[in-house]
């Protein structure tokens, strides 16, 4: 019901805008929102159709790993810490497993490997959804799909790597250092990660002051401490090295994981991926109407004009108050990346040629990038994607662990980079 009536306020205000400048003059605006109505549904259609074939490969192997029994490892490995955040999904539940594996590969950065494994686990948690018949959400899906907006990631190469070309296009020397906002990015997206799960278990009810789930959150952050620490002694191009040959490695040992374990219970592994890859194409193509819903909304939104209105009144509440407004041109990105990931990343770029690669304000365009998910992109995608339409308290938590994401990067950037 939220996303109803959000997909029509996106329209209702886009239309609105637009007909007031219209009328003041600018007679090229409904073209222009009839250019992004077309854009979106063509880039929805095309999203979904490069993700088939992601999703054949994803869930074949998921299949292979769950006969051959790793995923069931996986999730016995996992359970102390998703017993505490997922109570109704049963020990040793494929879904544990494919959420374990889900939450690594956003560490890593992975993205294509990481949504469709989080697919696969919100189709194990569909299958123990208790509100199934009604198209609603299960406790357990609203946690999983909050975690995942959050956008935790240990290193974000594909920021850095475009930091590094922009820099180079702007005449930095070998000084200049790519990956010094990966520390930053990191601290952002654990405390947006640590709103989300705060905010969906006050709606659940969940007891977190346990020790039993404080003692794995405290040693997961530990972890991340050292192999941050680690990291940012290394110069930028040895650390993106590392960080991206560590991806691949940990995705391809996986990878053989599966397919030896599979011999050595003597499974066929051939026929379980074929199996499990012919689901690839039905999930991908029935994400396509709730991508493009979403897709189409956030576009006429953003042509009418109404994101540059919004960014505005914000500028002028900012200087009203007496504030430093020096984060402006990077609040842009923030609010932009709530409703589309390739907007956010052009600004981010439009950012850096603007006020530089290096000043205050592309780096922190950078870690506001790295540091925060598409929401409502992950919403349609992950939702859409087992058929579920009331996604009940689920969008109001990923937007408060969003914007508290945004107050941290801001905060952060202050705090490190002044």
């Amino acid at each position: 019901m939220v996303l109803n009536w959000l997909w029509i306020g996106f329209f209702t205000v886009a239309f609105a805008t637009a007909a007031v400048r219209w009328l003041l003059g600018e007679h090229a605006i409904f073209q222009a929102l009839m250019t992004a109505l077309f854009d979106g549904a063509r880039s929805g259609f095309e999203i979904s159709l490069g993700l088939a074939g992601v999703m054949a490969l994803w869930l074949g192997l998921m299949r292979v790993g769950e006969r051959a029994g790793v995923i069931a490892l996986l999730a016995r490995a996992a359970g102390p810490l998703l017993r505490r955040l997922f109570p109704g999904v049963p020990d040793g539940h494929p879904a544990q497993g494919a959420m374990t594996m889900n939450v690594s590969a956003n560490l890593l950065g992975l993205d294509n490997a990481a949504t469709p494994l989080g697919l696969a686990a919100m189709r194990e948690l569909q299958s123990i959804n208790p509100r199934a018949p009604d198209d609603a959400a299960s406790d357990a899906q609203i946690m999983f799909v909050v975690m995942n907006t959050a956008g935790l990631t240990l290193i974000p190469t594909s920021v850095i790597a475009i930091r590094q070309s922009v820099a180079l296009q702007q005449g930095l020397g070998a000084g200049f250092n790519a990956a010094d906002i990966f520390l930053p990015t990191l601290i952002v997206t654990f405390i947006s990660l640590l709103a989300g799960v705060l905010a969906v278990a006050v709606a659940q009810r969940l007891p977190l002051w346990r020790p039993r789930l404080l003692l794995p959150v405290l040693a997961v952050g530990g972890l991340l401490a050292a192999a941050v620490t680690a990291l940012s002694r290394l110069p930028a191009d040895q650390a993106a090295r590392i960080a991206g040959a560590a991806g691949a490695a940990v995705i391809l040992g996986v990878v053989m994981l599966f397919v030896l374990a599979a011999a050595w219970r003597r499974v066929n592994a051939y026929e379980a991926f074929i199996d499990g890859a012919k689901e690839g194409f039905g999930v991908a193509v029935q994400i396509v109407p709730y991508l493009i819903a979403i897709l189409i909304a956030v576009g006429v939104f953003r042509a009418a004009g109404c994101m540059d209105f919004l960014l505005s009144a914000i500028g002028a509440g900012v200087s009203a108050v007496g504030w430093n407004t020096d984060f402006l041109p990077a609040l842009p990105v923030g609010l932009m990346k709530v409703l589309s990931g390739a907007g956010a990343r052009g600004l981010m770029i439009d950012v850096m040629n603007v006020h530089g690669v290096d000043s205050f304000a592309g780096r922190l365009a950078a870690i506001v990038q790295g540091s925060t998910e598409t929401t409502f992109y992950v919403l349609a995608v992950y939702f859409g994607s087992v058929g579920v339409k009331h996604t009940r308290h689920a969008l109001a938590c990923a937007l408060f662990a969003d914007a508290v994401g945004l107050v941290a990067a801001i905060g952060v950037g202050y705090a490190l980079l002044r």
